[in-house]
């Protein structure tokens, strides 16, 4: 009997599926790290279609972020609401924080974790380009607050609090979200998260699932190129960046018609950054405010106005870069280090490279027949009428138009003809 028992029992086991091995299945991880926008919705989305379609048991998302746009904040939420598979949100590493539209992600997790000395909290919304009056605020307050809460019901976190964090800003620490069943618990690492969450069960559209993470392998989900350019242009410094460069470059084809370079270059950057403009709080006024700076600059060339109008463009670019993000508390705003070095360049190219340029086409011709009326110069063959001259160092034929001149007299060129120039006598005499 015991033999044939191990032959059955040996039979099973090799009979049995690959798929029912007992180590634990792998668990996707994406980071989210910095401002929420429509790069980031895309990410989440994807993440939550490779985690379903390869069988993870669970996606991580480790997430530390001020905030971001509405718009992005609700589509990752309602995908995470939808998702089939298990999503945990890590609100790590140390020193991270769930802050704004980082807050309604953390309450849509499955899971919601945080790390030791972290933050979550301050959701209320704020008002992008500044068109806002308080009636219109008040009903953006109202539909983030329902927001939330229904969020929160639904996960089975405390929708009181939440709906604190929209209406009155209030921010807690990882301890205080525990106890305040906000979230879930606090783990050191990634590991001790996996370790602690394991065999707890959690209700996904596709029906309940109990969590087998100790121990369990961590796959990141790779982030293709398309998405990182996108993220990096994305960034209100490098949009910013993109845009001084579009202009300029435009400029400069257009006052050197043929050169192409600065055309081709200025027109990529002008339409990356318009496209980086669709996913950040533009402020149009800021964005008049460098446009007008730039029409200052090309003034200060065309103009005498001792400084006054390039200091004029220099401010009004500054301010209209400080202006052109509406939602620096956030993160987006152009930071300084950005803004001096590029005003400063605008500023210099403008005012003495074109200024320069100007000045030279305008000046008097140096080179070329008309470039000689006015010169002076030394009879060398007695003109009568005809004979030659001496001017800058060089022998010409000439013409005197009035009486004979003799050798060694001073003449002036007052015309040309072919190569032959036509002098008069020099009161002044000497070389020029």
């Amino acid at each position: 009997m015991r033999a044939r028992a191990a032959v059955l029992a040996l039979a099973a086991l090799l009979l049995a599926p690959a798929g029912a091995a007992a180590e634990p299945g792998f668990v996707a991880r994406l980071d989210i790290e910095g401002v929420i926008n429509p790069v980031t919705l895309r990410l989440v989305g994807v993440a939550i279609e490779r985690a379903e379609a390869e069988g993870a048991q669970a996606l991580l998302i480790q997430l530390d972020t001020p905030g971001g746009l509405e718009r992005s904040m609700r589509g990752i939420v309602q995908r995470m609401l939808n998702a089939r598979v298990p999503v945990i949100v890590y609100v790590g590493p140390t020193g991270a924080r769930a802050a704004s539209a980082g807050v309604f992600i953390t309450m849509a997790a499955h899971v919601a974790v945080m790390a030791p000395a972290t933050n979550i909290g301050a959701a209320s919304p704020v008002a992008l380009g500044g068109g806002a009056d308080k009636t219109m605020m008040k009903k953006v307050e109202n539909d983030a607050a329902a927001f939330i809460r229904s969020v929160a019901l639904e996960r089975g976190r405390n929708a009181d609090w939440a709906e604190k964090a929209v209406r009155q800003a209030v921010s807690v620490t990882e301890r205080e979200a525990v106890r305040l069943k906000v979230v879930d618990l606090v783990a050191d690492s990634v590991p001790d998260l996996l370790a602690k969450i394991d065999g707890r069960t959690v209700r996904t559209v596709a029906g309940t699932v109990t969590l087998a993470t100790r121990g369990a392998p961590v796959r990141p989900i790779e982030i293709g190129f398309r998405d990182r350019f996108l993220n990096v242009i994305t960034d209100p410094n490098v949009a910013y960046i993109l845009m001084m460069l579009g202009m300029l470059g435009l400029f400069f084809e257009l006052a050197n018609p043929g050169v192409i370079l600065p055309g081709v270059i200025g027109g990529i950057s002008l339409i990356l950054a318009f496209f980086a403009f669709q996913s950040l709080p533009l402020n149009y006024a800021g964005l008049l405010l460098i446009l007008f700076g730039i029409v200052l600059f090309i003034a200060e060339i065309k103009v005498v106005s001792h400084g006054v109008l390039a200091i004029g463009g220099t401010i009004s670019m500054a301010l209209g870069s400080l202006m052109l993000f509406d939602a620096p508390e956030i993160g987006f705003r152009v930071s300084w280090w950005v803004i001096l070095p590029t005003v400063g360049m605008t500023a210099g190219v403008f005012v003495f490279a074109l200024g320069a340029g100007v000045r030279a086409l305008y000046g008097r011709q140096l080179l070329g027949p008309s470039g000689l009326v006015g010169r002076r110069g030394t009879v060398r063959e007695r003109l009568a009428p005809e004979g030659q001259v001496l001017v800058q160092g060089e022998l010409w034929r000439a013409v005197a138009e009035d009486e004979a001149l003799e050798v060694g007299a001073a003449v002036r060129v007052v015309g040309v003809d072919g190569l032959t120039l036509r002098v008069k006598a020099d009161a002044k005499g000497g070389l020029s």
